[in-house]
């Protein structure tokens, strides 16, 4: 008899545990997603997101996918900062906007890299109007991109991402863009 009532007993602290579990569950995932996917340099991302007309989050999302918030990396082909900017990128994005740039050592500095990245980004969706396209630039060169283009590989309008040629392009791009969805989700 006291079996019984044990095992009974042990099923209902079971299914008390379980439904806890399901009512907090979407609590602990929110909280959780938030710190996937944080909201740092949030200052300088709105600031040059609206100067240049760009949405924020995809931002968030580039730096995400680009430095994973570190302002200090360095990748092998020597892009630098959040934004992962080449020297002459910057340099030339600079210049556009009629700024001072001394050196690559000037992308460390976090608004300068924001700054000079969200308006090289809104460069390229201005001349494409389509964002998988300007992150497909963004990523592998507007060279690349136009010549894709030209030859049908890519559509103007994107709507084939899945035949970027180059794999880690590819691959950036499909990240991004999830990325964004889901800040968009979490932050909207």
């Amino acid at each position: 008899m006291q079996s019984k009532q044990k095992k009974k007993i042990f099923f209902l602290v079971i299914i008390c545990i379980l439904v806890i579990l399901i009512l907090i569950f979407p609590y602990i995932k929110n909280k959780i997603m938030y710190i996937i996917y944080p909201i740092e340099y949030d200052e300088y991302v709105y600031k040059y997101a609206s100067e240049y007309n760009v949405d924020p989050l995809l931002i968030f999302a580039i730096i995400k996918a680009e430095s994973n918030f570190n302002s200090k990396v360095v990748s092998k082909s020597n892009a630098i900062g959040l934004m992962q900017l080449m020297d002459k990128t910057a340099e030339d994005t600079a210049r556009k906007l009629q700024i001072e740039y001394n050196s690559k050592e000037d992308l460390y500095n976090e608004e300068k890299n924001i700054m000079l990245g969200t308006k090289y980004f809104s460069t390229l969706y201005e001349k494409y109007q389509n964002t998988t396209i300007a992150l497909t630039a963004y990523n592998a060169g507007s060279g690349n991109v136009d010549k894709w283009i030209e030859t049908g590989v890519l559509e103007k309008d994107g709507s084939n991402p899945e035949n970027i040629p180059f794999k880690e392009t590819n691959n950036y791009v499909r990240k991004i863009l999830r990325d964004y969805k889901i800040y968009k989700e979490l932050y909207n």
